[in-house]
């Protein structure tokens, strides 16, 4: 049974229990978790696993074969094991923040210069975050601090951050739904989750947010580089 991921529909519970279905060589395998596994840009979770009097720090998190994996220091629990999982908070709501900050950039650049995608990560020590558009004809810098001005004037506006499923069919009928140039969207996926900053940015998502734009905080472009002809990339950081 693939395991039951909790970061979906709650990317703010940091602890939780749960029951060790397996341990092998990739990882500990819960019967559902709060740890988001790498991917999508998003880098994985750390946090522990507790047993009684036993401590199992989580190193990594990965999906494998529709599991979820638990890389863990130390000899695993015995499956079986009732435990309690506890994330590195601090770790994941920064990431909570540089995410929905990245939506909140795809957003202002869509709008202002109707540039789609290429790409976008956020690093694993979580200092900085980039982006990559299709955007020909302009240098990145001419725009950098319009660019700027505007996410930082969203964010602070205090949008709402909704996140909720469609059926696949109704939610590629929403226009501007895929911004990258390949949808990447798995055709076995059937309900797709999106997550929306209101009249800001609509895409489909599957990381973890926070619920308000103004938990983001201020913003910064660290870096503004163009790379060839077309692609333009944008660095953002944490202001704080």
């Amino acid at each position: 049974m693939a395991t039951e991921d909790l970061y979906s529909t709650d990317s703010y519970l940091r602890e939780f229990q749960a029951v060790v279905q397996r341990a092998g060589p990739d990882g500990v395998v819960l019967d559902r978790t709060a740890f988001y596994p790498r991917g999508g840009g998003q880098p994985g979770d750390t946090g522990e696993l507790r047993a009684g009097n036993e401590v199992w720090p989580v190193t990594r998190v990965q999906r494998r074969a529709g599991d979820i994996a638990h890389a863990v220091e130390g000899e695993p629990p015995e499956p079986g094991t009732q435990v309690t999982a506890s994330l590195d908070w601090e770790r994941r709501f920064r990431f909570m923040r540089l995410h929905t900050a990245l939506h909140a950039l795809s957003g202002i650049v869509w709008t202002g210069w109707n540039a789609d995608v290429t790409g976008s990560n956020i690093s694993d020590n979580g200092e900085r975050a980039r982006m990559d558009f299709s955007l020909e004809g302009i240098r990145i810098n001419e725009i950098k601090q319009d660019i700027e001005d505007g996410l930082n004037e969203s964010l602070a506006a205090g949008r709402e951050v909704k996140v909720y499923e469609l059926p696949r069919e109704e939610a590629f009928q929403l226009p501007d739904l895929i911004r990258t140039h390949v949808n990447l969207v798995p055709e076995h996926i059937r309900q797709i989750r999106i997550v929306e900053i209101v009249d800001l940015d609509r895409q489909a998502d599957g990381g973890t947010h926070v619920a308000n734009t103004a938990e983001v905080g201020p913003v910064r472009i660290v870096n503004a580089v163009n790379k060839g002809r077309i692609n333009r990339r944008l660095e953002i950081a944490l202001a704080d």
